[in-house]
């Protein structure tokens, strides 16, 4: 029947479905047949459940890739393959992941990111085991390996205020209840600053077109606001990107027009990954240990599928660690 639906021939079908050989076809017919094996109930039995499915924002941002990297270490050495899918913040594709693990060998998923649509994790974690890397109490009815962005906005706070900036600025890719981690982050800041300071708030909406097509958005967005911050809010000393890729577009939107850093700007970001610590960037940041959680989020999912009890929620919580390096200091002194 499937052969039919299709129009490729029974070996073919068998090949795909069975995951032998199956490279030597398109994606195109891949595609169909899976297409067609979903509409007719079907599920191999003999299929060995051994992928992981790993649902992630993109992979573009060192952000995820060190997760991923995490994560994949861990599924190799305990013998599991991988199989990743990019949203790019899409709702659409988030819940085309629904028909992704019909696959009989996707064994479990590992979402990257809190879930935008929280049923569409709900629905696949009653059929499969399911893991969530994301901000703590974002997905509180899922196994969880969390991290509080508000208490990481609290340290970046507290470090500025420390340094005698009372007048700073926060800039943001697109800040919704749909990016959590983004509004914590800025929570937090405003939490230490009430009373203290004065936070300036720019942002720039990105849709998942652009995303998708425009492979440096994070730094040119960081950019474009850096120069739309000197143009309006030239009393701010200090500013807080909410991330380190948008930090680095900052940071050169901030030297294209003559400032020094930190001598003019303090600039800081968040998530320590790796070209943070180079010597030509050695941006203040706030790490969240990122290759740790995502191993954590493999074992975690290991043992769900070990057979662990399902009677409970685990959450596992890693804490924030503020890394000071060389593009925050005192404000500037003010004519």
């Amino acid at each position: 029947m499937i052969s039919e639906k299709a129009g490729i021939s029974t070996a073919a079908v068998s090949m795909i479905l069975s995951g032998k050989q199956a490279h030597r076809f398109s994606q195109e017919s891949v595609d169909r047949v899976w297409e067609c094996a979903r509409e007719i109930g079907y599920e191999n039995r003999n299929a060995k459940r051994n992928i992981v499915l790993i649902v992630c924002p993109s992979v573009i941002n060192p952000y995820y890739a060190t997760l991923l990297q995490g994560i994949e270490l861990k599924a190799q050495e305990a013998g599991f393959g991988t199989l990743i899918c990019n949203t790019y913040w899409d709702l659409r594709r988030e819940r085309a992941v629904v028909d992704v693990v019909a696959d009989p060998r996707i064994c479990g998923t590992i979402f990257a990111m809190a879930p935008q649509q929280p049923e569409i994790a709900a629905q696949i974690a009653r059929k499969l085991p399911l893991v969530v890397v994301a901000d703590k109490g974002t997905a509180p009815k899922l196994d969880t390996i969390e991290v509080s962005n508000l208490d990481a906005g609290k340290l970046m706070g507290r470090h500025l205020l420390s340094l005698g900036h009372t007048h700073i600025a926060y800039l943001s890719t697109s800040l919704n209840r749909q990016h959590s981690s983004r509004l914590l982050r800025l929570e937090g800041l405003r939490n230490v600053y009430e009373g203290k300071g004065v936070i300036e708030l720019l942002t720039k909406d990105i849709d998942s077109t652009k995303e998708l097509s425009t492979v440096e958005i994070e730094h040119t967005t960081g950019m474009q606001l850096a120069h739309e911050l000197l143009d309006t809010h030239p009393e701010v000393t200090a500013v807080v990107a909410v991330n380190d890729m948008v930090g680095y577009g900052v940071m050169d939107g901030l030297t294209q027009e003559g400032k020094r850093i930190p001598q003019d700007y303090s600039v800081a970001g968040f998530d320590n990954i790796y070209p943070s610590q180079f010597h030509g960037v050695a941006l203040t940041t706030v790490d969240h240990y990122i290759n740790l959680r995502g191993q954590c989020a493999f074992q975690l999912l290991k043992r769900k599928l070990d057979g662990a009890s399902d009677l409970a929620v685990t959450h596992m919580e890693f804490q924030n660690k503020l890394v000071v390096r060389q593009t925050t200091a005192a404000p500037r002194l003010r004519p």
